[in-house]
C-alpha cells in the first residue's frame, strides 16, 4: 500500500468514528437516561455493545469510502462519495434526535431514511469497488435492527 493510500483509509475512517464520537458526545445525557429510565422492547442488547459495534461499523464504513476515493475518477465514485458524507451527516445527527431531545417517532423516520440513503450508497459503492459495497452490509444489518429498536421504544414510551 502506497504512503497516499494509507492517508486515505485513516482520513475516512477517522471522518467516520470523529462524526460518531461527536454525536455521541452530545447525545451522553440523553443515552444516561435511556439506559435508566426508557423502556425498550425485546432483544434490546445492553448498553455496551452499542460503542463496540458503532466502532467497527464506522471503521468499515470508513475503509469503505477509502476504497472507493481511491478508485478511478468517475461520476459513480464522486456519487458514492457524496452519499457517504450526507448519510454520515443523516447518522451524526439521529442520536441527538432520539437520545438528546427523546423524540422517538421522529427518530424511527429519520433512521429509515437513514437506511434508504445507506442502501443507495452501498449499490453505488457496490459499482465503484464491489469489496466497499460489501463493507457496508453489517451497516445496513444494524440499521435495520436499529429500526427495530427504535420502533420499539417509540411504541412502548409514547
Amino acid at each position: 500500500m502506497r504512503h497516499s493510500q494509507g492517508k486515505s483509509y485513516v482520513f475516512w475512517s477517522l471522518l467516520s468514528l470523529g462524526a460518531g464520537a461527536l454525536s455521541g458526545w452530545l447525545s451522553r445525557d440523553g443515552m444516561a437516561l435511556y439506559a435508566t429510565a426508557i423502556t425498550k422492547p425485546p432483544l434490546s442488547p445492553p448498553g455496551w455493545v452499542f460503542p463496540v459495534v458503532w466502532t467497527v461499523l464506522y471503521i468499515l464504513m470508513g475503509i469503505g469510502a477509502a476504497r472507493v476515493s481511491l478508485s478511478p475518477p468517475s461520476r459513480q465514485r464522486s456519487l458514492g462519495l457524496n452519499l457517504f458524507v450526507i448519510q454520515l451527516a443523516v447518522n451524526f445527527l439521529w442520536s441527538p434526535i432520539f437520545f438528546r431531545f427523546q423524540a422517538f417517532g421522529f427518530g424511527f423516520f429519520w433512521l429509515l431514511l437513514l437506511w434508504v440513503l445507506v442502501c443507495a450508497m452501498t449499490l453505488v459503492f457496490s459499482e465503484t469497488d464491489p469489496l466497499a459495497g460489501k463493507l457496508q452490509g453489517p451497516y445496513l444489518l444494524w440499521l435495520t435492527f436499529a429500526a427495530y429498536l427504535n420502533f420499539g421504544v417509540w411504541y412502548y414510551n409514547h
